[in-house]
């Protein structure tokens, strides 16, 4: 065992992978939302991204089972946060790309909580 102090190796952050039924149409609805190309696909894995940054990954899972936030029953998987700059109009927009409204909106003046196409949990806001 060394007792030498050792640098930390280079780690940075590549993507968020959400996992889901489809993955063609959350890459799809994250695509139009955020305007971001397809760097890698394959029939059960989509990565989203511009070449040298972050991207978002969608991965088949076979027994996927769909959120039911605000219950616990099934917790969310993954979380994400959008800025915006208007909320109503962002919101609108998104909800037509297939987005889901749920009722419960803990702070609707601040962000907004909508429905992926999988059902996973996401906000829009203005303080981003």
């Amino acid at each position: 065992m060394s007792t030498g102090k050792t640098s930390a190796p280079a780690i940075r952050y590549s993507a968020i992978t959400f996992d889901c039924p489809d993955p063609a149409e959350l890459a799809r609805f994250y695509g139009d939302a955020l305007g971001l190309p397809i760097a890698y696909s394959t029939d059960d894995f989509i990565l989203l991204g511009q070449e040298g940054s972050a991207g978002l990954g969608f991965n088949r899972l076979a027994d996927y089972r769909r959120p039911t936030w605000p219950d616990p029953s099934q917790e969310k998987q993954a979380h994400i946060e959008l800025g915006v700059d208007d909320l109503d109009a962002a919101q609108a927009w998104l909800l037509a790309q297939g987005a889901v409204e749920p009722a419960v909106q803990p702070e609707p003046d601040r962000w907004r909580v909508l429905l992926d196409p999988a059902g996973h949990p996401f906000c829009i806001t203005t303080l981003v």
